[in-house]
């Protein structure tokens, strides 16, 4: 019989939707979106959820629910990630939420996350190459898995997020050359248990998932953000390098009319590519490829396999 699910991942940029049809091992997405709820402005150096984002996160749940109506969904699930479960008030939000809204937040921990995105990416990829390393680049964590057998065999979240890096080290407009190298330390230093890790191990594959590397994927095909599904696309190490050198250049001003920019990721894009090359110059890679596939296809999947 099939099955409709729908699963809401509340991060702290954005709340997206899933919403898919499955039977037995075949599935069909049938709705995606986006909602922006900024968890983290304000609030995510201090640990702190705020009424502000409280607020903006019931109103993009309740627009989630209405979408959900017009399906026949059987189960929805919401899911909480970095900026929730850090919060020292994460029990009153929770509490509004179920208020608010009628569904109950599960606050996943960071690994419980890291191994549903990387059950997403094997939705997408069927078989992953060994000793590819799965990056999530979000708001307020960042997950690294490491692969071999198709299996994980070492994971890890860094409470490195874009929101944080920005609460803690505002970028000029453009960012100036002594921020670049200022981020670029703070995130190096705090990777340690990464480099560590991965001494020795030749990766041959960076597969990138979730926002900035969608942003990524649609400033380098310039279409329009939401317009392209990727189950997976290769992104040239050339394309990366020329879109890295006109982003750290760039202004605001500039950045918004860039084609394929999205707005969420306006802000946040120029320290995730400082991110991403930081990673790659780190460990040599020379074969990056892009999904959509993340979280909530992680969902997806276990609901099909498990």
């Amino acid at each position: 019989m099939k099955r409709q699910i729908a699963v809401i991942d509340l991060g702290t940029n954005t709340c997206n939707l899933l919403i898919a049809e499955y039977q037995d091992k075949s599935y069909q997405i049938l709705y995606q979106g986006k909602e922006v709820v900024k968890l983290g402005k304000n609030g995510i150096d201090k640990n702190r959820l705020t009424e502000d984002g409280l607020e903006r996160a019931i109103l993009a749940i309740r627009k989630h629910l209405e979408r959900i109506s017009q399906f026949s969904v059987s189960e929805v699930v919401i899911i909480a990630t970095s900026a929730i479960r850090d919060a020292t008030n994460q029990d009153w939000f929770q509490q509004q939420i179920k208020a608010n809204t009628g569904l109950d937040l599960q606050i996943i921990s960071g690994e419980k996350e890291a191994q549903l995105i990387f059950d997403g990416v094997k939705l997408a990829f069927d078989e992953i190459e060994d000793h590819s390393l799965i990056l999530d680049i979000g708001g307020g964590s960042n997950e690294f898995i490491l692969t071999r057998n198709n299996e994980p065999i070492w994971k890890q979240s860094f409470p490195l997020g874009m929101a944080r890096i920005i609460e803690q080290i505002p970028p000029s407009n453009p960012i100036t050359p002594e921020e670049i190298e200022q981020i670029n330390d703070w995130f190096d230093s705090r990777l340690e248990p990464l480099w560590q890790q991965l001494n020795n191990i030749q990766i041959p594959l960076l597969i990138g998932c979730s926002g900035a590397f969608d942003t990524l994927a649609d400033l380098i095909d310039q279409t329009n953000p939401g317009t392209k599904t990727r189950i997976k696309q290769e992104i040239a190490t050339d394309d990366f390098t020329r879109v890295y050198e006109t982003l750290i250049k760039s202004t605001t001003a500039e950045r918004t009319e860039m084609k394929g920019m999205e707005s969420i990721r306006i802000e946040m894009i120029v320290p995730s590519v400082l991110f991403i090359k930081l990673v790659i110059d780190r460990l040599n890679i020379k074969k990056i490829y892009q999904t959509d596939y993340a979280l909530r296809e992680g969902i997806l999947y276990d609901r099909i396999f498990n």
